[in-house]
């Protein structure tokens, strides 16, 4: 039997946290491939260390010059991206950070596996599992612990960017942990907020000053209480941020990028690919179809797992477990995804409208659970297969 009563603790980290600066960076770098052509093709990693960004990976263009052209510009994008998220530190600063692409052409055999021809449909890019997740615990069908963990981040840079509160510097990570009685969360147990600050005169209990108002106004009313432990910057001081503190790497924060470790990953991560990578497609198409089928009534929560091979175009399986809370068969919400979406790397796509430069928006505080926006980006957050879903059952 499921327990109902219970905490469970989540984390998630800043746009300044090395990670997701490799994460941004990445891409950034693929949003202007899909600007040039929908159908680049991209598999861009990031690392970053004091004053020095490494990328690599393979990349294609169907013109090659322009290709070349793109390559020359690549630190220009390194750059913004740097600036943009704030860092300019004396050890890793967006003037003065020096930049090594190692970018090549994409693999002719990976290529072979995944462009169509005149006898073949267009295959994955890759084998592997892929898993979408959704609960009604939350607006956003999220689950609460990873959910506000990121609102608290998102929060905090805004107030940063803005110059309200300039002495917070651009690396954080925080981590809630929230307690369900009768399944359901109610309240805040725990909250860790570890958070650059640029003042180095500031105490822990400066910042916890500075950013308490911030978290209580983004946390549902009554979540925090007198019995609710706050450890902020806990360590003392965090000056020394970001790359310069800590190498980064893209693809670091898998969960983070997903549901907080309250449901399944397949393992794969998500920034620096294009959408050719089942990787990242679908799973944007399982939490698609996820987030629907809750949305529809037919569940309280439900996980939902696609499986793919290298070059071959439909899934080899579709998986439901809605953790007995389905108003319908599991089996049958499985054989009505099928015949509402098509699952091809191609459908996907189609359906998601995921060929076109969307993607650096993701990089930070949650690749779910996040509002569409009108040029297409988190278009797997929309709820338009509920009528369809609910007609197939």
């Amino acid at each position: 039997m499921a327990r109902s009563n219970y905490v469970f603790t989540s984390e998630s980290v800043s746009e300044g946290h090395p990670d997701k600066v490799c994460d941004r960076i990445s891409d950034a770098v693929l949003d202007a491939l899909l600007a040039e052509e929908p159908e680049a093709r991209v598999a861009c990693e990031t690392f970053a260390t004091t004053d020095r960004v490494v990328i690599g990976g393979e990349v294609g263009l169907s013109d090659q010059a322009k290709l070349k052209e793109y390559m020359a510009g690549v630190d220009g994008i390194v750059r913004d991206c740097i600036k943009d998220i704030g860092y300019e530190q004396d050890k890793f600063h967006h003037e003065t950070v020096e930049i090594t692409n190692l970018l090549h052409e994409q693999s002719a055999h990976i290529a072979q596996g995944v462009d169509a021809s005149a006898d073949k449909e267009e295959g994955a890019g890759d084998q592997g599992i892929m898993f979408g997740y959704a609960t009604n615990e939350t607006p956003d069908l999220m689950p609460a612990p990873i959910q506000y963990a990121h609102a608290i981040l998102r929060r905090l840079a805004e107030v940063r960017k803005s110059g309200e509160q300039a002495v917070l510097g651009p690396d954080a990570k925080t981590q809630l942990s929230v307690r369900y009685e009768g399944g359901k969360p109610v309240g805040v147990s725990s909250l860790v907020l570890s958070t650059q600050h640029l003042d180095e005169s500031l105490s822990s209990a400066d910042i916890h000053a500075i950013v308490a108002p911030y978290i209580t106004e983004v946390l549902p009313e009554g979540w925090l209480t007198a019995e609710t432990e706050w450890h902020v910057n806990p360590t003392g001081k965090f000056v020394i941020g970001g790359p310069d503190g800590d190498a980064g790497l893209t693809g670091r924060k898998i969960i983070v990028d997903t549901y907080g470790g309250a449901a399944p990953h397949g393992g794969g991560a998500f920034s620096g690919k294009d959408p050719t990578k089942v990787d990242r497609s679908a799973a944007y198409a399982a939490r698609y179809l996820a987030k629907n089928i809750v949305a529809a009534g037919m569940a309280e929560k439900c996980t939902l797992q696609l499986s793919y091979a290298i070059g071959v175009s439909k899934p080899l399986s579709i998986y439901v477990d809605t953790y007995g809370t389905g108003q319908v068969d599991d089996a049958a919400i499985e054989a009505a995804v099928a015949q509402c979406m098509d699952l091809t790397p191609r459908g996907i796509r189609e359906h998601l409208k995921l060929n076109k430069p969307i993607y650096q928006r993701t990089a930070a505080y949650g690749h779910f659970g996040r509002t569409p926006d009108a040029d297409g980006g988190f278009s797997w957050e929309q709820t338009n297969l509920v009528t369809a879903l609910k007609a197939a059952v």
